[in-house]
């Protein structure tokens, strides 16, 4: 596989879920995780964001880098992802460290609403039912037999191969 066939491959992964949703979903989470639990030091000057709200980050830290992973590979759960990054983003701040320096705090919010405004491409793939398993395609919500999947692009030739 060459490198223009697996950007061209990660185009299609990425066109079919909501990326970017969860990249920033997935991103809101590492700074309420982060922050809390280390000493920063600004030109000399120790700054410490240590306070008790260390168990709230670690969870809602955790929970914003879960849904933010949901998001790409469970694109049904979207709506639901989308609210619970909105609302655990809201909570971090005031129960962790004003979500991690505003900066969770504004990539979850952003990350919850690209989420819950996503729709699916009208041409993604529909899983298949039993009924059409069944059926061949055949079903009673269709007169004739209809195509789920996509053909799938031809794949550029290769020099210096023969097929």
């Amino acid at each position: 596989m060459t490198a223009a066939e697996a950007w061209y491959g990660f185009g299609e992964w990425r066109g079919e879920r909501p990326f970017w949703a969860g990249l920033f979903t997935f991103v809101a989470g590492l700074p309420i995780m982060y922050f809390p639990y280390t000493h920063l030091n600004l030109q000399g000057i120790a700054l410490a964001l240590s306070t008790t709200s260390g168990a709230a980050s670690l969870i809602i830290g955790v929970l914003l880098v879960v849904l933010g992973v949901s998001l790409w590979f469970q694109q049904h759960v979207r709506v639901f992802a989308g609210i619970a990054a909105l609302l655990l983003s809201l909570a971090s701040f005031p129960l962790a460290n004003f979500g991690g320096l505003f900066i969770g705090l504004s990539c979850g919010l952003i990350g919850g609403s690209l989420a819950c405004a996503w729709i699916p491409p009208e041409d993604a793939v529909e899983p298949l039912s039993r009924e059409d398993v069944r059926t061949g395609g055949m079903t009673s919500r269709s007169p004739g037999a209809r195509l789920r999947r996509p053909p799938r692009p031809p794949r550029p030739a290769r020099a210096g191969r023969r097929r």
